[in-house]
């Protein structure tokens, strides 16, 4: 796993309290893969005037626990023990601020695009860690951004295979 430090993070309220794995899509500029803009995203080195489709991400300040591009390659931003900025305004089952207690795994995608086999296979590699090291978090409790955020967000899209990632996982 590679590392690229985020500043985009804090201490989690309660380190003890991981027990929810939110799922993003991104691609940036939108609809465009491997140009490295989401690494200067979440280091803040986004060159927004580059593109006209990134003028709405200037001083958005986000990060997330992981990426994984379209060739499987994993990339660590913040450690699972720290708060990523990943959510937003978000809730999952009655509770809000998801941040607070969840992973952040964003997949390099669009909602429509269907996801690569490398990143299903990295995805299960980087899940089956995650859930040996966080007993509280099960099946139930891995979600897409648009189930933690309905109506604000909906990624990872309808081209991610949730049941392809989950038998990984659960066999």
């Amino acid at each position: 796993m590679r590392r690229s430090p985020s500043s985009n993070q804090d201490a989690r309220p309660d380190p003890g309290d991981i027990s929810l794995i939110v799922l993003h899509g991104i691609s940036l500029p939108p609809g465009e893969f491997g140009t490295g803009a989401v690494e200067a995203l979440f280091a803040n080195r986004l060159d927004t005037a580059a593109d006209a489709r990134l003028a709405s991400l200037a001083g958005v300040r986000v990060s997330a626990h992981v990426l994984i591009d379209r060739r499987g390659g994993v990339t660590q931003f913040v450690p699972f023990h720290r708060r990523a900025w990943h959510a937003g305004v978000s809730s999952h089952g009655g509770r809000a601020g998801c941040n607070d207690y969840a992973i952040g795994i964003e997949l390099e995608g669009t909602d429509d695009t269907p996801y690569e086999a490398a990143q299903y296979e990295a995805l299960a590699a980087v899940l089956r860690t995650l859930l040996a090291a966080y007993p509280r978090i099960d099946g139930q409790a891995i979600v897409g951004h648009n189930e933690v955020a309905p109506g604000r967000k909906t990624d990872p899209g309808a081209a991610f295979d949730w049941p392809r990632a989950l038998a990984a996982v659960f066999p």
